[in-house]
C-alpha cells in the first residue's frame, strides 16, 4: 500500500474528524471511503458517456429512434406499475 499525502484546510479536517465520528469510522477510513465513492461515480459516468456515445453512432448510421412521445408514455406507465409494451424503433423522418 502506498503513502499520500494531502493538505486539508482545518475547517475541512475537522468536518472529516466530525462526520467520521458519527460514522463510527476513523477519519482515515472516511476518506478512503469518501475516495471509493467519488471514483466509482466517476467511472459509471464515465461508462455512461460510451454508452450514449455508442447509441448516438448507430442511431446516426441506421437512422432508428423511438419517438419522444412513445417513449414517454412508455415509462410513465412502467412508472405507474402498468404492463407495458416496449415501443419500436422506426426510421426518424429527418
Amino acid at each position: 500500500m502506498s503513502t499520500t499525502t494531502i493538505r486539508l484546510p482545518d475547517e475541512l479536517k475537522t468536518r472529516i474528524a466530525n462526520a467520521a465520528q458519527r460514522a463510527g469510522v476513523s477519519s482515515h477510513n472516511f476518506i478512503l471511503q469518501a475516495l471509493a465513492e467519488r471514483i466509482e461515480q466517476e467511472e459509471r459516468r464515465a461508462d455512461f458517456e460510451v454508452l450514449a456515445e455508442t447509441r448516438y453512432a448507430r442511431i446516426l448510421t441506421d437512422g432508428e429512434t423511438i419517438p419522444w412521445q412513445e417513449m414517454r408514455s412508455y415509462l410513465q406507465q412502467r412508472a405507474s406499475g402498468i404492463q407495458a409494451s416496449r415501443p419500436r424503433a422506426v426510421k426518424s423522418a429527418r
